[in-house]
């Protein structure tokens, strides 16, 4: 399967890294491929092992990694591309270096994603510096205090870090992600809500003045996105790629949402932190988002919305391996 998989996955990586993405959207073409999914089913995941990245003997899920590890390096080994960060714009270095989250006593840079457990692996760091007693402890997550930024430090002191330092992000399906931040921010946070979700009714909604911005639908979301500069977009909805440029900074191991706590614990396990540190359990509140309620939202929205925001997106889809949204009649009849 690898060797018929392998060479259309790099094709994609050339084109996504060419000034022909977008007319091949435009035209259709992109929404007709589906690149094969990234993950296994539930009852296919590896246990974790003491050798290499993964458990031997799980082939399924080395192809699929060296699929994805083989698109990275066709993107990014385009001309046009990132080699570092210091050939970023100021503004897009600032991005990534604000969230490169720094372990010096374990010598690990980590990237962290809104969306994609942060909060969780936020909580370990604090505890690995001491700052927090446990994974466990029932606190409101502080986002800032007690930990280390990459951005916060001299350029040399960046450098020496970037070069030798153990490097990881974890990712998410796009969509997945975007309707989770959608569900959380302008469900449950009042902040979000005045501060984005006011502006987003009265922009798109017809006599929309006098709401609260508790009640954004998920169409008035996607045209804000529509509408917004990827590099001015807030944290919770920017790209992984435009957060954590996986081009200007060579990650060690891309972990992802699907498979949590295999890929985290692995982790910890290749930084040695101590034994007693797990990943955290998801709390007792916390819904998961299922397959149906992506289904449910995508199958509900104006397809030439979902269609139009792709191009913001499409690096993340294609570099880490997920299948575009599957929007077609046939499927949502089902």
């Amino acid at each position: 399967g690898g060797t018929v998989l392998l060479p259309s996955m790099l094709m994609f990586g050339v084109i996504l890294a060419s000034s022909g993405l977008l007319l091949m959207i435009e035209k259709g073409i992109l929404a007709e491929v589906k690149p094969p999914p990234l993950h296994p089913a539930a009852g296919e995941l590896p246990r974790r092992g003491g050798g290499g990245e993964e458990a031997p003997g799980d082939l399924d899920y080395e192809v699929l990694r060296d699929i994805r590890n083989r698109t990275i390096r066709a993107v990014c080994g385009q001309r046009a591309m990132p080699r570092s960060v210091w050939e970023l714009p100021a503004g897009q270095r600032r991005t990534v270096l604000r969230h490169l989250l720094v372990s010096d006593k374990y010598r690990f840079l980590y990237c962290y994603v809104p969306k994609v457990a942060c909060s969780n692996w936020k909580r370990i760091l604090k505890v690995l510096d001491g700052a927090l007693e446990s994974v466990d402890v029932k606190l409101k997550m502080d986002h800032k205090s007690d930990l280390v930024f990459l951005g916060d430090m001299k350029p040399d002191e960046i450098s020496y870090r970037l070069k030798n330092y153990y490097k990881f992000i974890f990712v998410r399906n796009p969509m997945e992600r975007l309707l989770s931040a959608y569900r959380n921010k302008f469900g449950e946070i009042k902040e979000y809500q005045q501060r984005y979700g006011v502006e987003i009714v009265r922009r798109y909604r017809k006599n929309g003045g006098n709401s609260a911005g508790d009640d954004v639908t998920f169409s008035e979301f996607l045209r804000y996105l529509l509408d917004e500069e990827v590099e001015r977009m807030n944290e919770h909805w920017m790209p992984i790629y435009n957060l954590c440029q996986p081009c200007a900074v060579r990650y060690d191991f891309i972990g992802s949402y699907e498979r949590l706590n295999a890929d985290a614990n692995y982790v910890l396990e290749r930084v040695q932190s101590p034994s007693f540190i797990r990943f955290p359990e998801r709390q007792s509140w916390y819904k998961p988002m299922t397959a149906e309620t992506l289904r449910y939202y995508l199958c509900n929205t104006q397809r030439r919305l979902i269609k139009e925001l792709l191009p913001k997106y499409i690096l993340d889809f294609f570099l880490f391996g997920y299948p575009l949204p599957n929007i077609t009649s046939e499927f949502c009849r089902q």
